[in-house]
């Protein structure tokens, strides 16, 4: 019997590279899906791909009322939520912390850290009328360190750890599993496509050469982890972060007002 038959999971950012791949393995494995996005078309797509154990709902992670009717779709269509992924994210220009401005640090705490604690306000009713379940936060190994020139990504990865251990401690009691992934450097668009005002992408800065396994992490590692974090029979992990790998970066050169330049490849090291 597929692990997750007769379940419903919501999962933010379904429509992104990461998003899909955990919303395609869900169902795969026999969970009704509900995918929040922002891109409507993708969204709706997805949905019709999948079929009718599927539904799209545009999601503003930074919306409660938006959350709210997520949460509603999810059990007006399937009659409960049973598991949550906070997986929408978003990511600053590289910019040391004096060239940063505070409408990208809001911006980036708003949509990565309000929008997780969002989710967990309006989705820990649901998942306690469901009798318990599961909310896995996607974070980042740039929540277990610091990394130059991205000051608001790492400092809302890493208050989504301490979010994580909080919601771990209060929801424990309802079964209501809580736990965090940090990924590495998954090889997504958001990886390899500049983020908002910036014109290098962050996978210029990376090498996987120096390390065992000489390649960029895939979504498909990312959701294997999910998959195992979500399913019912996995009670006694709750409260933990799991980390799925470090990528070390060079140390970035300063192109002009705090910004990074583009390194030679022929230079990538790993950080000491």
């Amino acid at each position: 019997m597929p692990r997750f038959d007769n379940q419903t999971v919501l999962v933010t950012g379904g429509t992104g590279g990461q998003g899909s791949s955990h919303v395609r393995a869900f169902h795969a494995e026999g969970a009704n899906v509900v995918i929040g996005g922002i891109d409507a078309q993708r969204g709706a797509a997805l949905a019709d791909e999948l079929g009718t154990r599927a539904r799209f709902v545009r999601l503003d992670v930074t919306d409660e009322s938006s959350w709210s009717a997520a949460v509603r779709t999810a059990e007006n269509a399937f009659g409960a939520l049973n598991a949550l992924v906070n997986n929408a994210g978003v990511q600053n220009p590289p910019a040391t912390i004096e060239y940063t401005d505070q409408a990208t640090w809001s911006r980036i705490l708003d949509v990565n850290l309000t929008g997780t604690f969002l989710g967990i306000k309006v989705a820990a009713p649901a998942l306690r009328r469901a009798g318990g379940g599961a909310i896995v936060n996607i974070a980042s190994t740039m929540g277990l360190g610091g990394t130059a020139h991205y000051a608001p990504y790492v400092a809302s990865k890493w208050a989504v750890r301490g979010l994580t251990r909080t919601a771990a401690l209060e929801l424990g009691r309802d079964h209501i599993r809580v736990n965090t992934i940090h990924p590495g450097v998954i090889a997504t668009p958001f990886i390899h496509e500049p983020a908002a005002g910036a014109t290098t992408a962050i996978a210029e800065f990376y090498s996987p050469e120096p390390f065992a396994i000489p390649r960029l992490g895939e979504p498909g590692d990312v959701t294997r982890l999910l998959l195992f974090l979500t399913s019912s029979g996995r009670v006694v992990h709750h409260g933990i972060g799991v980390r799925h790998r470090r990528w070390a970066p060079p140390r970035p050169r300063p192109s002009g007002r705090g910004r990074m330049s583009t390194p030679d490849p022929a230079r990538r090291r790993p950080r000491s």
